[in-house]
């Protein structure tokens, strides 16, 4: 099984204490014109670290391992498998305001399958960072092509940034949609086409 390096992890970053990292939101609270001292506030500096280690929290996992285990008894199913709406919730590394939609991924298998809550893990992994769109797109399907040696992966994201939907231009109803295809989904469009039907379309009951 092929593992994808994460690039995320090359580089050492110098380590931060959880205290400094709260002498600095105290700082910008004193920067926006407010008291850290005063009730409704003292607490907030340890609030937002703790909501920030949640926020991003990919840094500390590894894709790779999430897809490690891999199931054969399919009885040579070799289709496409589209787990659709998966949700996302990132952060725009320009403003480091949300990034919030849903991703629609596609793969098809090489005689081996993944469990179907892996594919939200590998979303998690990846939008639980600093992100833009593009890359996020890119890394999510990059990683289950190469960690389950897929015959194709396609992936699509569909979100709002509130860096552009709360400030600056604030358009409130633009979404950005991305899409990345690999293998087979590439090179024969009429996969490509299969598969942005089945996610545009809402099976009947």
């Amino acid at each position: 099984m092929k593992l994808v390096k994460d690039t995320n992890t090359e580089k050492e970053i110098k380590k931060v204490s959880d205290k400094e990292a709260e002498e600095a939101i105290i700082k910008i609270l004193n920067w926006i014109g407010e008291d850290p001292s005063r009730e409704g506030l003292i607490e907030t500096p340890k609030r937002v670290i703790n909501a920030y280690k949640e926020f991003f929290s990919g840094y500390k996992e590894d894709a790779n391992k999430i897809l490690e285990k891999t199931f054969g008894d399919v009885e040579g199913y070799d289709d496409m498998v589209i787990q659709k709406n998966i949700s996302v919730q990132s952060h725009c590394e320009h403003h480091m305001v949300p990034i919030i939609g849903m991703a629609h991924i596609a793969y098809i298998p090489n005689e081996r399958v993944v469990g179907l809550s892996k594919l939200g893990r590998v979303v998690d992994v990846f939008s639980k960072r600093l992100q833009t769109q593009e890359r996020l797109t890119l890394q999510i399907a990059k990683s289950i092509m190469t960690a389950i040696d897929a015959k194709g992966v396609a992936v699509t994201i569909d979100a709002a940034h509130q860096c552009m939907t709360t400030r600056g231009i604030k358009k409130e109803k633009a979404s950005t949609v991305t899409n990345y295809y690999l293998g087979q989904f590439k090179e024969d469009l009429s996969y490509q086409n299969r598969y942005l039907r089945f996610i545009t379309t809402r099976l009947k009951d």
